[in-house]
């Protein structure tokens, strides 16, 4: 299937046709708790994921997810055999520069929702972050991060969310539980003393930083690009247990 591609206006003598390439739906998955399929679309060589006409992400963009570890690390020091968390895979990029970062000794959990993104990663646009489920010390949990945020007390000295356009449930409503105040506190109790929270929005959201820090966090607010030097501006929040 492809999404047929607008029909280009006409163009002046002399000049070349506007070549439009259409996208080619090559998979699709249900998400458990919404009423929308998650799609996978292949356009000009890249992959994207999509939601309801929204597209959550792409192949070509992914310097923000990257500066997601790489802020979460700057947090959290040095530390000799870290136990990390990434909720939502998505096509693997943080997770691939958290493992980048991390040392040989590191352990890595990966939360997915969707059984089909892990299946999507490892066969389907792997090769884009270079295979970061290959790696032997990557953990994948395929269901909700909250539940296994909510039993891992004092387990992680990192963890990294990526699962909604920002602290709200667009992918699936039950996220919201994961930025309100019990879902901070879970967090919060989840992490090693210094331990980080990082949370990826597309957007600032100042009643989140709010509850953040009445939840007790130290919070710092970093704007980064899209694309690192350029494109859409993001918002990544780092929330620290003192």
């Amino acid at each position: 299937m492809t999404v047929p591609a607008r029909a280009s206006r006409a163009q002046p003598a002399g000049s070349y046709p506007l070549v439009v390439i259409p996208r080619e739906l090559v998979a699709k998955a249900a998400i458990p708790g919404h009423d929308q399929e998650l799609r996978c679309y292949r356009h000009d060589g890249a992959y994207e994921l999509w939601i309801d006409g929204i597209e959550l992400m792409s192949s070509r963009v992914h310097g923000s997810e990257e500066q997601l570890a790489e802020l979460t690390f700057a947090a959290i020091g040095s530390r000799s055999a870290p136990h990390l968390l990434v909720g939502g895979l998505g096509m693997g990029f943080t997770l691939a520069r958290t493992l980048a970062l991390a040392p040989p000794t590191a352990r890595v959990d990966v939360a997915e929702l969707v059984p089909d993104v892990v299946t999507w990663n490892r066969e389907l646009f792997g090769q884009c972050a270079g295979h970061p489920l290959a790696d032997p010390r990557v953990t994948v949990h395929v269901g909700d991060v909250g539940k296994l945020i909510a039993t891992a007390s004092g387990r992680y000295d990192a963890i990294m969310l990526d699962v909604d356009n920002g602290p709200e449930g667009l992918t699936r409503p039950a996220n919201n539980g994961l930025y309100n105040r019990p879902g901070l506190a879970a967090a919060k109790a989840a992490l090693t003393r210094g331990g980080a929270f990082a949370v990826w929005s597309s957007v600032d959201d100042e009643q989140f930083e709010r509850r953040m820090r009445e939840s007790g966090f130290q919070i710092a607010t970093h704007h980064v690009r899209a694309r690192r030097t350029k494109g859409a501006r993001r918002t990544i929040y780092i929330a620290q247990r003192a």
